[in-house]
């Protein structure tokens, strides 16, 4: 197994914590407000209040640059890669969940460690964005689901059977897919209007009947895009996943991410 590009140290892995917990409350806020709270009355705001998780990102990549783990191959790396994913981007547009920028972010931070993934998912997004025109309030929700996505990737990194690596690697981009999928319906599902009763959002009721309208709303209304979204990565990540990854852990293997510097006084 090759060295992590970005090592995780005590403070890098406590910022990444509070934006994950940071990241939960995003999403699952009407969940977790009790029945008639004064946050349910201004469930409109609460998209762009948690827009506050773009900064939140920028804290922990910065904060892996002030422990000098984040390297200049690092970040080189880390630009090639946000470049390939906006290009491949590009491809679908995010049209019926044709997304083949997942097979980077997964094969990513597989191969180059959960820090590096935690940061490359947000800013293969923004890149995206920036390319395809997909700036709004959404793209927060999108950063902290791709990071997530990536750090998942690798805390997977030297737990998998090699035999059985691309097999299981498949079998998470799809889970990760779906799952990314269903969270990203959370950013508006609550202020959703017209929708069937089963489906909606009640602010008066408990979570349980709200997690039930949640999970219908889901498979009723989100399965059209999360499904090909699946498929998408699943046969990217088990067709061409053993080249990529050969080719990412030989990059990792000739930059020496773990390499010491030694200065040898002059003769």
């Amino acid at each position: 197994m090759s060295a992590p590009a970005i090592p995780l140290s005590g403070r890098s892995v406590a910022a990444i914590l509070a934006t994950s917990v940071v990241g939960v409350l995003a999403f699952f806020w009407p969940m977790l407000a009790p029945q008639g709270s004064a946050v349910l009355a201004h469930a409109s705001d609460a998209p762009f209040l948690f827009g506050l998780l773009v900064p939140l990102l920028l804290v922990v990549t910065m904060s892996l640059l002030g422990d000098g783990a984040m390297g200049a191959k690092a970040v080189a790396l880390l630009g090639l890669l946000a470049a390939t994913a906006a290009a491949l981007r590009t491809i679908g547009a995010g049209f019926a969940g044709l997304e083949p920028i997942w097979i980077v972010i997964v094969l990513g931070g597989y191969a180059l460690g959960a820090g590096f993934g935690f940061v490359l998912g947000p800013v293969c997004i923004v890149a995206s964005a920036l390319l395809t025109g997909g700036i709004g309030p959404w793209l927060p929700f999108q950063m902290i689901g791709a990071a997530w996505v990536g750090l998942g990737a690798g805390l997977l990194a030297g737990r998998l059977p090699t035999r059985a690596e691309i097999p299981l690697l498949t079998a998470y981009s799809v889970v990760a897919a779906v799952t990314y999928g269903w969270l990203l319906n959370l950013w508006f599902w609550p202020t959703t209007t017209n929708l069937p009763e089963a489906l909606a959002f009640d602010p008066t009721a408990d979570w349980t009947e709200n997690f039930q309208h949640w999970l219908a709303f889901n498979l009723t209304t989100s399965m059209g895009y999360d499904v090909p979204r699946a498929v998408v990565t699943a046969l990217l990540v088990l067709t061409l996943g053993a080249r990529v990854l050969a080719s990412l852990r030989r990059v990792s293997r000739v930059a020496a991410f773990d390499a010491t510097p030694a200065f040898v006084e002059a003769a």
